[in-house]
């Protein structure tokens, strides 16, 4: 995993949130590679209003139901490893997009690693001043630029 720095959680404990969208973007990717259900909650910010779609999969909506889904994941046993390139990121005030290219490694498996998955990541300023997970949204992808040789939009 690659992010900037760790978070700087001095700042802030479980329910407030983290300091930056850096910081909760760090603070998420580590806790899908610990399997840290604990760690997920405290990035997710709490109410109906987070939504979570993994490759392929269905639209989780609501904190609860974003959480279940990854108690499923980390259930599983299956360990991951993370490395983010290609960050772009889109700054709306009290909203931050973040659009990564998330490099997945299966730990353990003597499989090849898989295809690149790219991911939006939203992150909501609360009222309190403190960063959270509002959106992640994770899809197939490939390490071309859209619009490259082979590359189609729609």
């Amino acid at each position: 995993m690659n992010p900037p720095s760790p978070p700087d959680r001095s700042s802030s404990d479980d329910d407030h949130g983290f300091p930056s969208p850096e910081a909760t973007e760090f603070a998420f990717y580590a806790a899908i590679e610990a399997a840290d259900l604990d760690g997920m909650r405290r990035v997710w910010e709490p109410g109906e209003a987070c939504t979570c779609v993994h490759p392929l999969g269905p639209r989780l909506q609501g904190r609860p139901q974003v959480l279940e889904g990854w108690k499923r994941i980390f259930g599983s046993g299956t360990r991951l490893r993370f490395t983010i390139g290609s960050v772009r990121e889109l700054d709306g005030g009290e909203l931050r997009v973040r659009l990564v290219q998330e490099h997945i490694t299966v730990l353990d498996a003597d499989e090849q690693p898989a295809q690149p998955v790219l991911a939006t990541n939203v992150y909501r300023r609360g009222s309190d001043g403190h960063w959270r997970m509002v959106l992640h949204h994770a899809s197939p992808g490939r390490a071309i630029a859209i619009g490259g040789p082979g590359g189609r939009l729609h």
